[in-house]
């Protein structure tokens, strides 16, 4: 089966989990066997892994004809796409886009990122859609998250196969409610057209019916999943500090809930002043979050490391006693996964995806500091307890593979194919 994907990320190149998601099913149904993967992004910047799916950057996509020579081609995209690839794709341009701004090859440049002309570079790559959708030989299309629904939308227009979608979060967990009506309109439009969706936890499917109005039998579950560490990444060696260490790691947004974080860390601080607290990330509250540890006097204890990426990330991990994730809308959340792995005890809000498939987590509601502070308090002063999590919680992770979720995945195409 064919399968013609549109993200947004793809790893080494993220922001967020939706690459890492992104990757890790897309691997996952790979290794089921029979799946014939195309993934679109933006900006492919050649050092993807291309092992298991075709990558297509929009960016290499013409939507103008140019003359140019194979030469000039190869000099220009020759690290990320394959001539012949361009050329194909320039046979297939369907309108005059001249008028647009483009580049030397008839392209439009992408950022690669959420940059302030978000919502003209998800038109731009839905344009780049049709002339892909036109070239490519495929079963069915899948659109990963609101950004590249116009794109499946119109890959499905022209082509006329069926279109999956895959929800890997809502403006109401972005927003906390307070919903940007452009961003709504697109997801919105998107699950009308679309021919299934898949959301990533029964918290996000819940919302897609009741907030959207979607029929509740076009939408199922299919909970996220981590990828196998490498042994590099298991045995990185980071320096460890005398005190005990809680981390959050995540975007430093209203959506994660970082004040509950802080506000927790300083009341843990009260009785147990040998402990320090990490926020690992970069966001629009970080200002806010650095001038509240200040205010509640615990900025000595208070570290902000910025951005993590790759390796970076699991050395902040395996450094660490306690992860917290205090997400107050937190569609699924592979980083506790991802602190399992690494034998890092986990708390979570009841407010998360991931909160339906784990057990061996301690789980709180994000706004319940008092409870939050009480198992930081307990995992860092009682060994036992500290070592069953780690335990437990890394027999059970290593259970939740993506090539599970894959699986679920390649039955709901079967069933938009009527081939079950």
């Amino acid at each position: 089966m064919k399968a013609l994907m549109f993200g947004w990320e793809f790893p080494p190149h993220i922001l967020g989990g939706l690459g890492t998601a992104s990757y890790g099913l897309t691997k996952g149904m790979w290794e089921c066997g029979d799946m014939d993967i195309t993934f679109v992004i933006p900006k492919p910047w050649g050092d993807e892994d291309r092992s298991f799916a075709k990558i297509i950057g929009a960016s290499q996509v013409p939507v103008a004809w140019r003359d140019v020579s194979r030469e000039y081609v190869e000099s220009r995209i020759g690290n990320v796409m394959d001539p012949d690839e361009y050329f194909r794709l320039r046979d297939h341009i369907y309108a005059d886009f001249n008028y647009m701004r483009l580049n030397d090859l008839g392209c439009i440049e992408f950022s690669g990122r959420y940059p302030d002309n978000l919502l003209e570079e998800i038109n731009n790559y839905s344009i780049c859609a049709g002339v892909i959708a036109r070239t490519e030989e495929f079963d069915v299309i899948h659109s990963h998250d609101w950004l590249t629904y116009p794109a499946g939308i119109h890959a499905k227009q022209v082509t006329g196969k069926p279109l999956v979608i895959h929800v890997h979060a809502t403006d109401f967990d972005r927003s906390r409610g307070n919903v940007n009506p452009t961003v709504f309109n697109i997801e919105r439009d998107g699950m009308l057209h679309a021919d299934h969706i898949i959301t990533v936890s029964n918290l996000t499917r819940n919302t897609v019916i009741e907030k959207y109005g979607i029929d509740p039998a076009k939408v199922t579950t299919v909970h996220n999943a981590v990828t196998p560490l490498s042994e590099e990444l298991l045995n990185v060696d980071p320096p460890r500090c005398k005190d005990k260490v809680v981390t959050f790691l995540g975007r430093i947004t209203m959506q994660k809930g970082p004040e509950y974080f802080v506000e927790a860390a300083a009341k843990v601080l009260r009785n147990n002043p040998n402990v320090r607290f990490v926020m690992a990330g970069s966001g629009d509250m970080m200002n806010k979050m650095i001038d509240l540890a200040a205010d509640r006097g615990i900025a000595d204890r208070f570290h902000f490391p910025g951005f993590q990426k790759g390796k970076q990330v699991y050395e902040m991990l395996k450094a660490s006693d306690v992860y917290v994730m205090p997400s107050v809308s937190e569609p699924f959340g592979i980083s506790p996964l991802e602190a399992m792995q690494m034998g890092v005890p986990s708390i979570i809000s009841k407010q998360s995806g991931c909160a339906e498939i784990l057990t061996n987590v301690i789980k709180t509601d994000y706004w319940d500091i008092d409870a939050m502070a009480d198992a930081i308090n307990a995992i860092v002063s009682y060994p036992a307890m500290h070592d069953q999590l780690k335990e437990d919680g890394l027999a059970e992770v290593n259970q939740i593979t993506w090539d599970k979720a894959g699986r679920k995945v390649i039955n709901i195409y079967n069933d938009v194919l009527h081939r079950n």
